[in-house]
């Protein structure tokens, strides 16, 4: 019996969902993420050196996601690629449809010896997720100003703080969780800042407010949320937010300052306020360097732009799929839907099935959740005004905004290209993927001004090169890591459960043990 083989990159939630989803469907699986245990951000757990020892106190929908990661990762038919980072998509042929190859390196991110492999999968799932977006401030370059979510990681997946007197400021629901995890971790929190005006957040949120119902469980968290800060006397802040940090080799000191609706800073509102840490988002930027590879299309948003997908979460490159914040911002349970969704029809399985019926459901409330989100915490277009001349846009080749703008305000240089070159922003080690956004927003502004509409709009997430590879391991032959169809995986593939899987009765045994008889498998539910 040939069996499809879906590689699904990405093992956070929307990934961990698919790769249940098209095991329960009959196929063979392939489970790649760059961390070396799966959840993603929001399933982060801390390193088996010392391992909570009640987890559920720190992970929300812990035991859920604990039984589903022991079922996949048992699974005989799903190998597991903790630390392998996929650097590349392959179109074979981009005259012809075709699933593109994976190419990937296995190992440690920093070490030596990896080994690069290529994997031809019948289908692929894309659930890559997205990562902090932070607007540029004066003296945001400094040691102790830290993005929200690498502040979450280390408070989740290693139990350090980042400061003993921390504000969180920026915009979004994500100040929520951030604050909590830097106060589970022992850190005082200051205050938390959300930069969107009351009129903004009641104008997004309060619109057809029956449409809410459906997500009781949000509604739920943000009172815990709420408790949590009440209980700790943090002070939640709307319609301001930190606008300069300050400090001798590291931030001892920000500025907040007053907002209005497209956040101009209100003269005369600005206060100091002495910190050792500052944590700072100003929403998500979705991971499009695999996406935008593949020759997947993207859709624009009031959020940004994000993977273009259908009801069936296809993409438009046929046995391609993307699921999770990469085709918007919704949060864990509806990348849970769109995973296991995904993963169902990657797989081969029934697009008609019933069970389908309650995951596109949850799905498409996800997408209107998604919608309500971005339009509630826009981005305002005044926050450049925040800027000085000798502000840091790019961090990583210390590119300014004086130097931006003089670029911009050259007609020989203004195109994204040359402004790249003369100016070196984006051409560091993270390549554009922090400041890539802001200077495209940045340039966009100034190319708009001066009325040149010919000019190519840049495009910060376009890298075919996703992740930093050596020239040795680029030189290097690749190994095909792709076993005959229906075998199972080499034990080098990578290391099983750490325990066996739990019978489960929403997880179908594989097909040799099923009876002839037996009716085809349903996907597990994926709701917690």
């Amino acid at each position: 019996m040939t069996r499809r083989h879906v590689v699904v990159i990405g093992a956070g939630p929307a990934g961990l969902a698919a790769a249940e989803a098209a095991l329960g469907a009959g196929a063979r699986v392939t489970l790649v993420d760059a961390a070396d245990q799966p959840g993603g951000q929001y399933h982060r757990m801390l390193p088996d050196a010392y391992r909570a020892t009640r987890p559920e106190r720190l992970q929300h929908g812990w035991h859920a996601f604990d039984r589903r990661r022991r079922r996949v990762l048992g699974h005989p038919r799903c190998a597991w690629w903790p630390e392998t980072s996929v650097w590349a998509l392959e179109r074979p042929d981009p005259d012809r449809p075709a699933v593109p190859r994976v190419h990937a390196l296995r190992g440690p991110a920093d070490g030596g010896g990896r080994r690069r492999v290529v994997l031809q999968p019948d289908a692929l799932v894309l659930a890559v997720g997205a990562h902090d977006r932070v607007l540029p401030f004066p003296g945001w370059e400094l040691p102790g100003v830290f993005t929200a979510g690498a502040a979450q990681a280390l408070a989740k997946g290693e139990r350090v703080v980042v400061g003993d007197r921390v504000v969180v400021a920026g915009s979004g629901p994500f100040l929520l969780p951030v604050a909590a995890s830097l106060l589970e971790a022992g850190s005082r929190v200051l205050a938390v800042l959300e930069a969107g005006t009351a009129t903004t957040l009641v104008r997004g949120w309060g619109r057809r407010p029956w449409q809410l119902a459906a997500q009781a469980g949000k509604a739920a968290e943000l009172a815990r949320y709420a408790a949590l800060l009440a209980r700790h006397r943090v002070p939640y802040r709307v319609g301001r937010t930190v606008v300069e940090a300050r400090g001798d080799g590291r931030v001892e000191e920000v500025v907040t300052a007053r907002l209005r609706a497209d956040w101009s800073v209100v003269p005369g509102s600005e206060h100091t306020v002495p910190v050792d840490a500052v944590c700072v988002t100003h929403g998500f930027s979705p991971q499009l360097e695999l996406p935008l590879a593949a020759g997947c299309a993207l859709r624009g948003g009031a959020g940004g732009e994000f993977v273009a997908v259908d009801d069936d979460q296809r993409t438009s490159v046929p046995g391609v799929y993307a699921a999770g914040e990469i085709t918007g911002v919704a949060g864990a349970p509806a990348a849970r839907s769109q995973g296991a969704l995904a993963g169902w029809l990657a797989a081969g399985g029934d697009p008609a099935a019933p069970v389908l019926r309650p995951l596109r459901r949850s799905r498409d409330q996800g997408r209107a959740f998604a919608d309500r989100l971005a339009r509630a915490h826009p981005v305002g277009a005044a926050w450049r005004g925040w800027l000085r001349p000798d502000t840091v846009i790019c961090r990583c080749e210390e590119a300014d905004y004086a130097s931006l703008c003089r670029a911009a305000g050259s007609e020989a240089s203004a195109g994204p290209r040359v402004t790249k070159l003369e100016t070196r922003a984006g051409l560091g080690p993270c390549q554009a993927r922090v400041c890539g956004p802001t200077v495209a927003e940045l340039l966009t502004g100034r190319v708009a001004q001066r009325e040149l509409p010919d000019l190519p709009a840049p495009t910060p997430h376009h890298r075919p090169i996703a992740h930093p590879i050596r020239l040795a391991e680029l030189a290097a032959a690749a190994e095909p890591a792709d076993p005959e169809p229906g075998a199972p995986e080499p034990a080098a593939c990578g290391p099983a459960a750490p325990e066996p899987a739990t019978a489960d009765p929403a997880t179908p045994a594989p097909a040799a043990e099923r009876p002839p008889s037996a009716p085809p498998p349903s996907p597990p539910d994926t709701h917690p």
